[in-house]
């Protein structure tokens, strides 16, 4: 603080991450400003770099340690979203409620993602011969609908947008 005014230094990492989205969101072209939220900005680019570590673990697991495909991406998975969890709270969502609740309503949301998505779909896919990296890529696009609704609308529902 100088002078009791607020500096940028004051405000913490979740409000600047915040307030930065808001920045980038507000110069989208093609009215996209108008249906893109903060939130949905900032959970692309944690979960995009969450993502890229959940792919250098399943490597890591599937081509480096010869680990069978779903023991893998269960690895890579839970070691990612782990990450992505404490992430999207502290800088995106900034929610303030216990993390307790929080965190088993996001071990069920992970948990049916799992299911359907990286072993279903993933699986899946594999199985039928494509290639473990696009199968990944493939069920990653369809969690990211069903993850980023379940954690605005009821994980972090405390949080302002």
């Amino acid at each position: 603080m100088t002078g009791g005014t607020p500096t940028m230094n004051d405000k913490d990492l979740g409000t600047r991450f915040h307030d930065l989205m808001e920045v980038v969101v507000r110069r989208l072209p093609f009215g996209l400003s108008r249906v893109v939220a903060p939130s949905l900005l900032g959970f692309a680019l944690i979960n995009g770099f969450t993502f890229g570590v959940d792919l250098l673990l399943l490597t890591a697991f599937r081509s480096g340690l010869g680990l069978p495909v779903p023991l893998a991406f269960t690895i890579a998975y839970v070691l990612a979203f782990g990450l992505s969890f404490v992430l999207n709270r502290a800088l995106n969502f900034r929610s303030h409620a216990p993390v307790g609740p929080q965190a088993g309503l996001y071990a069920v949301a992970i948990l049916i993602n799992y299911l359907a998505f990286i072993l279903g779909v993933g699986s899946a896919l594999t199985e039928i011969g494509l290639q473990y990296h696009l199968s990944r890529i493939v069920a990653g696009a369809c969690e990211a609908a069903f993850m980023y609704s379940v954690m605005r609308w009821i994980i972090f529902r405390d949080a302002k947008d």
